[in-house]
């Protein structure tokens, strides 16, 4: 035992050494500190916070994870490096990453209806948007993000039978349906437009820059203006072969139709989801069980990358963090995959309850939370508690 009031050391007053203001190490600047931690991993950084205090501030910098980030998956960070999450700690993505990775989360039923549908979903901020038959309704996400609030804060009406599928862009909802009407809504406000656009049900739409692109079961693909005085006009009609389940305007916003891609399908393989992540780099999945990757840039006949779905099932819906992950949704009991890009084998998968064997419709997800609708409910996977 120490005699009374004699001198304690670093360690026993929880400190060390390099927390002494007399240590050589805090005599090197900060921009010297930042590039020898730089050097340090995931683990390494970890165990340099747990010496002090100031190490604790200096080795959580965002500065120090964002290199780290960029190679995890859904962690906020594009493959060009562009921060989608930037009001969330970077530290904090890169642990919740970890468990979107071994598949470590909190599964829960946070919505049910009677009637089995279609639903479709969008994810905007503090909102999530849900197509229940021929309204659309907005429910606000829980404070901590992990889950939403019971009762819709908005209903978004106009169509005569069921939505089939509606994009949320620039606080704007744009709706196809099966009456083959086209509605948009301006969320903050009453202004609405709805006009026949084909003759049969409308499947898919997309919008941007002013122009609404629409498929068909009628077997067309339309080009729709937006400008004053023209509202509602068809710009473009696309005859196709067989009806069309998906579309999406290109970020280039060219217009018009400039290539197909890919040759030789099955007959029947239709694509029933696309998703740009650059205006050359895009994602498909449908009927034939694949998960397609594209780069217009190098080919238009054949993809760069491709997956196939384990079970021999269709695919109806995808989407990517836009670097390393991919999220699928397939018609096998409600599975729910991910995928990492580098790997050619499924990483996790997730099959969600429901009373009747379902397809996953859509599926969407932040850097915590995926949300999954079926025919009959809406679930959450919540990878911050697992």
């Amino acid at each position: 035992m120490g005699r009374k009031g004699s001198p304690r050391s670093p360690q026993a007053e929880g400190g060390s050494q390099a927390s002494s203001p007399s240590s050589p190490l805090w005599a090197l600047p900060e921009e010297l500190l930042l590039l020898i931690c730089s050097y340090l991993d995931a683990q390494a950084l970890g165990r340099l916070g747990q010496v002090c205090r100031r190490l604790r501030f200096l080795s959580s910098r965002d500065l120090l994870w964002r290199r780290i980030a960029r190679g995890c998956l859904n962690s906020g960070f594009t493959q060009l490096g562009t921060d989608l999450a930037p009001g969330i700690p970077v530290k904090e993505r890169v642990k919740v990453s970890q468990n979107w990775r071994h598949g470590r989360c909190r599964r829960e039923t946070v919505l049910k209806w009677k009637c089995n549908l279609m639903p479709w979903i969008e994810l905007d901020g503090e909102y999530l948007y849900l197509s229940q038959a021929e309204n659309i309704q907005a429910y606000r996400l829980c404070p901590d993000g992990t889950g939403l609030q019971r009762h819709p804060q908005a209903i978004f009406s106009g169509h005569q039978e069921d939505v089939c599928r509606f994009v949320l862009v620039n606080s704007h909802i744009v709706s196809g349906g099966g009456d083959g009407n086209i509605v948009l809504h301006k969320i903050h406000g009453s202004y609405s437009i709805k006009f026949a656009a084909h003759e049969q049900e409308v499947n898919c739409v997309d919008f941007q820059g002013g122009l609404i692109v629409s498929g068909s079961r009628d077997r067309t693909a339309k080009v729709w203006s937006l400008s004053t005085g023209r509202v509602g006009q068809c710009l473009h009609t696309v005859q196709t072969e067989d009806r069309v389940w998906s579309i999406a305007i290109s970020p280039l916003l060219s217009g018009q139709l400039m290539t197909c891609l890919g040759t030789d399908f099955h007959r029947g393989a239709g694509v029933l989801d696309v998703f740009y992540e650059t205006p050359s780099l895009l994602l498909s999945c449908g009927y034939d069980t694949y998960i397609r990757y594209w780069d217009i840039r190098t080919s238009t006949r054949k993809c760069v990358q491709e997956w196939e779905e384990p079970h021999d099932s269709a695919l109806y819906c995808i989407r990517s963090d836009k670097n390393h992950m991919i999220a699928s949704g397939s018609s096998y009991y409600g599975v729910v995959r991910l995928w990492d890009k580098r790997q050619t084998r499924c990483l996790q998968s997730f099959h969600l309850s429901s009373p009747t064997s379902s397809p996953v419709y859509c599926l969407r997800f932040s850097t915590t939370c995926l949300y999954a609708a079926l025919a009959s409910a809406l679930h959450v996977l919540d990878f911050t508690a697992p």
